[in-house]
């Protein structure tokens, strides 16, 4: 049986909660599996959706709130901004949908649906079975964008899980789930290794600013104004999706939105790349930062472990603790051996994490699981015949 599963095409729907117009991790994620299942023949459609929470229809909303909601339906469809084409390429065969809602009359029929947020986990347990086998992409622990009971209620409903990270997979199983590993994949074509490790300015450091706390910027501002006292001529790149913020300490450039090509370059410059993030699902700009030949200082989460050594690949921190990861940088600068161990170790590692990996594993996992669906019905059938 599994033979015949895996031998013809997939219809795979994947649903995302946001708009794909800025760049976003866990966005780009979906777009890389489904570029991968449309470059395997696989028929793919991703949708976003206008309203996302499926216990607050339009009809909840008041007069105003409505006519905005069906304004910006109307306009995010006809400009297309909804589409990640500014940042990400899409692979011209993924049929990529902009939907008023998640509802099951907007979503097409399928052998597979995937949820990738806690509210899309929601939706898909309303569908038929027409829409396909409910898989669940958990890709963090998101109670900080919604409640903690719904959030939990998600890992425990009667879908599929995967998981991207191993302590994900350590909290489904604390929740009496079983769940697929499958690692994260990495863009080498666009971020890749271009001035050599031993040539940089080990004074040069790089960070993702982020405006919510969790990120851990405060902290990573903290760390280098600390460091920069011991080293003065100490220099921080941050990047970020939100604009320069008025209280930058010095010593500090500024990039609002770069390119891709752009954040490849400043990998390149940077000796040192700061994560001082609480939480994360699968860091992916350290990652990046790594693949182009940056040392790590991070702190010491879930979230980097699968690039993330202590002494091997990046030197940890505890979370909130800027002053250990001051000393860190500081460590860093100072001893160029360690440095340059360090970055060429991660940059090594970094190598098995691709997506053609991650897209044949997931793409196993649906065949075996539709053929294990199948394996099962064709039993029960034969059950039933046998008893009459």
């Amino acid at each position: 049986m599994t033979t015949s599963v895996s031998s013809h095409k997939l219809r795979i729907t994947f649903l995302l909660p946001i708009p794909g117009d800025k760049p976003c991790g866990g966005i780009k994620v979906i777009y890389e599996y489904a570029n991968f299942m449309a470059a395997q023949g696989h028929r793919v459609t991703v949708l976003h959706p206008n309203r996302l929470i499926v216990d607050k229809p339009l009809t909840s909303l008041g007069p105003k709130a409505i006519l905005r909601s069906i304004r910006r339906y109307v306009k995010m469809r006809s400009t297309r901004q909804y589409r990640p084409d500014s940042w990400f390429r899409v692979h011209p065969e993924v049929d990529v949908r902009w939907v008023f809602s998640l509802d099951e009359k907007n979503v097409p029929d399928a052998d597979v649906v995937v949820a990738s947020a806690w509210e899309t986990a929601e939706w898909i347990q309303t569908y038929s079975a027409n829409k396909g086998k409910k898989f669940y992409l958990i890709q963090h622990l998101e109670t900080f964008t919604g409640p903690e009971q719904r959030v939990f209620a998600t890992w425990t409903a009667p879908l599929r899980k995967i998981v991207i990270a191993p302590w994900l997979q350590r909290l489904a199983t604390e929740q009496g789930q079983s769940s697929e590993l499958i690692w994260n994949g990495l863009d080498f074509l666009r971020f890749k290794l271009v001035k050599p490790i031993e040539e940089r300015d080990p004074k040069r450091l790089i960070m993702l600013y982020h405006v919510v706390d969790w990120k851990g910027s405060a902290e990573g501002l903290a760390a280098f104004s600390s460091a920069r006292k011991e080293i003065p001529d100490l220099h921080l790149t941050l990047f970020s999706l939100a604009p320069r913020p008025a209280d930058l300490p010095d010593g500090i450039d500024f990039y609002h939105q770069p390119t891709q090509e752009k954040l490849n370059e400043l990998y390149n410059k940077a000796a040192i790349f700061i994560s001082p993030s609480w939480a994360e699902g699968w860091a992916l700009p350290p990652a990046e930062a790594q693949m182009c030949g940056a040392a790590l200082a991070v702190t010491n989460i879930g979230g980097h472990e699968a690039y993330a050594q202590h002494e091997q690949t990046a030197l940890l921190s505890p979370i909130k603790d800027s002053a250990t990861l001051a000393k860190n940088i500081v460590r860093l600068v100072r001893d160029q051996p360690l440095r340059i161990r360090l970055a060429q170790q991660g940059h090594s590692q970094i190598q098995q994490f691709t997506w053609q990996r991650a897209g044949k594993s997931l793409e196993t996992l649906f065949e075996r699981s539709l053929a294990e669906d199948l394996m099962s019905r064709i039993e029960q059938e034969s059950l039933t015949t046998a008893v009459r």
